[in-house]
């Protein structure tokens, strides 16, 4: 029987080993085979508590080599077994190259699906705003009663905004009655925004209303230098006159056009553009400061209960099946030579005023929802392309007529507010002393 033997005979005698090495203990009891490392590493944790179990002479390391430490006699014991490599570094740098290329792929996930998003909500806000446009449209020639309409989709915003907080879609706010003084004035301003659209719409042919307000530009740079102090730079004033001559333009030769529907529009512009002076004066504190959803939805709230009490003491509660039969009748009398304005009973004009009453609610608070997400250049931008799409979808539909010069004139106007659009946020030079 061939076997390799240990011999312990003297620390003076050099054990006569062979390449295979057994591992042996001195415990006087014997242990099974498969326990035997194990039991050893727990007797040498227990070394100074149980040195009885142990021989006690000096042990010589077995398979030591000249350049190997002769410190430790209890690693002899042990029989080491070959030297593996270590690939965990290896497995490291995989890891970490997959993690990198799992975060890479959630990014553009997530990248695309912003996008998407993004790109899904400017299409809401066009169409939202094409359709409520056409639908107000067709009220307004039927139903001439601007402020009731106003009120309507004052009502019908409030009904959206209450359900939107009682279900918990948007955090409800705590306002203070400080902050409501405040919001008073925005509130006013917003109503007869809108009021005056509405008039506006009703005298005019769309395309002309939209063309008009073009010039918000032109009112937002008078207002902001007489009440905030902010002085336009030349880019921004050469801008300014492309958008006042091509509504010139246009208004020389719009087939529509009459003084009602060109002061309206304009009295929208002047009260529209007050309410954003207004908004950044007197909301500058941060105390103050609300969002954008938030805001907007406090002065649906408030609009209706200014616009209410006043609509029903100007013209009454025109909205009964009755009184909407007896006006719908008359205006279809009026009415005949326009195919996209006639055919409208009264079920009709309910149902068109709850869809553009929505329309206008829900194209205002996507605009907001896109303000939150990209700069106030790029939301300016866009409206000036969503208008561009208004005035040709409304054309389209009803069929108005345009001559080359009146296309010109809202081309040269519309360049005009991109130009502006571009221009606003080029700094003006600081001075030196």
């Amino acid at each position: 029987m061939q076997s390799t033997a240990i011999y312990l005979l003297s620390p003076s005698i050099p054990p006569m080993l062979s390449r295979r090495t057994t591992t042996w203990t001195l415990n006087p009891t014997p242990t099974p085979p498969h326990s035997r490392s194990l039991d050893f590493a727990a007797s040498i944790n227990g070394l100074s508590g149980s040195s009885s179990s142990l021989c006690q002479f000096p042990v010589t390391r077995c398979c030591s080599s000249p350049s190997s430490s002769s410190s430790s006699y209890l690693n002899g014991w042990i029989s080491t077994p070959p030297p593996v490599p270590d690939r965990e570094p290896r497995g490291v740098e995989v890891r970490a190259a997959e993690s990198c290329a799992g975060e890479e792929e959630d990014a553009k996930a997530s990248g695309l699906s912003k996008t998407l998003e993004l790109g899904s909500l400017f299409g809401l806000w066009f169409l939202f705003n094409i359709y409520f446009n056409i639908y107000n449209k067709q009220v307004l020639k039927v139903f001439p009663f601007p402020l009731t309409i106003s009120t309507v989709q004052f009502a019908a915003g409030t009904i959206l905004v209450t359900l939107m907080w009682t279900l918990n879609l948007y955090k409800r706010p705590k306002i203070s009655g400080a902050q409501l003084a405040v919001i008073l004035p925005l509130a006013m301003v917003h109503t007869l925004g809108n009021l005056f659209t509405n008039m506006s719409l009703g005298k005019v042919a769309v395309s002309f209303t939209h063309t008009i307000k073009a010039m918000e530009p032109f009112f937002s740079v008078v207002l902001s230098a007489m009440f905030l102090g902010e002085m336009p730079t030349t880019w921004v004033i050469g801008s300014l006159l492309p958008i006042v001559g091509g509504v010139v333009l246009a208004s020389m030769t719009e087939a529509s056009f009459n003084w009602g529907g060109f002061s309206s529009a304009m009295a929208s512009n002047l009260t529209n553009q007050s309410r954003n002076v207004l908004s950044k004066k007197l909301m500058g504190k941060k105390e103050d400061s609300l969002d954008n959803i938030t805001l907007f939805s406090i002065i649906t709230i408030m609009s209706f209960i200014l616009s209410a009490p006043i609509s029903l003491y100007m013209e009454g509660f025109k909205f009964t099946p009755s009184c909407l039969q007896a006006v719908v009748s008359n205006s279809r009398m009026l009415q005949r030579s326009s195919v996209a304005l006639v055919g409208l009973n009264v079920r009709q004009v309910y149902v068109r005023s709850f869809l553009a009453a929505l329309c206008f609610h829900a194209y205002q608070q996507v605009s907001y929802m896109i303000l939150q997400r990209v700069s106030p250049v790029t939301h300016s931008v866009s409206n000036c392309v969503k208008r561009v799409v208004v005035i040709i979808s409304s054309v389209l539909f009803f069929h108005t007529p345009v001559s080359t010069i009146n296309a010109i004139g809202t081309g040269v106007a519309l360049g005009g507010v991109f130009l502006y659009s571009r221009v606003k946020r080029i700094k003006p030079k600081p001075k030196t002393a």
